[in-house]
């Protein structure tokens, strides 16, 4: 259904659906993996009733800012993306949107995102300038570093610390352990994601963890989700969250010992099936979190 209407788009502009494959909104769980941690952030923030203006803004961010990740993305990668299987159809490399249309767009999305953002208040927006160099930053790293992962999930974390000064007007130190939590189970999943290019990144010179882990991939990730709630945990115990939020880590930590057993054969498709797969462990966490505030 999503995708039908998606698709019907393109009774109104021709040209409607290269623009919404380009920012992968046929593919949404980019939206999901940035949008739960946002909302972790926002929940635990608002103290489980975040404001309704807030939560718009948000989640509009969310969606706006993973679309314009999306293009700059396919910007840095056009003389890349034709010579790996998965991205060789893109909108870029096929010529039906050119460079300078997909620059425009991203000032588009960007400009909008920005005009949420003024909505929230100064302490915010001066976060916001991060947010938007990491994003923008994060397409060029794999050519430079094997960490392009840690600039991503430094980018998808950000929204969290915004969250917090949005809602509350300060943050606290202890939104940082979020943060780091955030960041170390993004690094994870998308080494997973770059598992199932691993081949064709070797051949053509892209970096990324999954080259630099090499066969400790798998172990390595295992360790950082890990960690990951490791820092969950600690947040929770300073925000005083209670048996639903932990048994919402629970959940989390069974979908990542799954993952972990199901890409044992490091097959290319289960590699990423895992990757789509943190998306409910990310759900568990909030759901844990929204649980917790609604019932205690």
């Amino acid at each position: 259904m999503y995708l039908s209407l998606l698709k019907s788009l393109n009774r109104l502009h021709p040209r409607a659906w290269d623009f919404i494959q380009l920012t992968r909104m046929d593919k949404p769980i980019g939206v999901y993996l940035l949008l739960w941690p946002t909302l972790w952030a926002l929940w635990i923030a608002g103290e489980g009733k975040p404001s309704l203006a807030n939560l718009c803004i948000f989640v509009s961010g969310v969606i706006l800012m993973r679309a314009a990740g999306c293009v700059i993305n396919d910007f840095a990668d056009r003389k890349v993306d034709g010579h790996v299987k998965r991205t060789e159809a893109r909108p870029l490399v096929s010529g039906r949107i050119s460079a300078k249309e997909a620059l425009v767009f991203f000032a588009v999305l960007i400009t909008l995102s920005f005009i949420l953002v003024l909505c929230t208040n100064a302490q915010t927006i001066g976060l916001s300038v991060g947010g938007l160099v990491l994003a923008a930053s994060y397409p060029f790293m794999k050519r430079y570093t094997y960490y392009p992962q840690v600039v991503l999930g430094m980018a998808f974390s950000w929204g969290m610390p915004m969250a917090f000064t949005a809602e509350t007007g300060h943050l606290p130190a202890a939104a940082w352990l979020l943060w780091i939590a955030n960041l170390l189970w993004t690094v994870g999943y998308d080494t997973y994601y770059a598992m199932t290019d691993r081949d064709d990144d070797l051949r053509i010179g892209v970096k990324s963890t999954a080259i630099l882990f090499g066969d400790a991939d798998r172990l390595i990730i295992i360790i950082l989700q890990g960690l990951a709630l490791a820092c969950l945990m600690l947040a929770g115990a300073r925000f005083g969250l209670g048996g639903w939020f932990y048994l919402g880590l629970a959940v989390a930590a069974a979908c990542f010992a799954w993952q972990w057993w199901y890409t044992r054969d490091r097959e290319r498709m289960k590699c990423f099936r895992a990757f789509l797969h943190n998306h409910w462990a990310g759900l568990a966490i909030f759901l844990g979190i929204v649980m917790d505030y609604a019932l205690r």
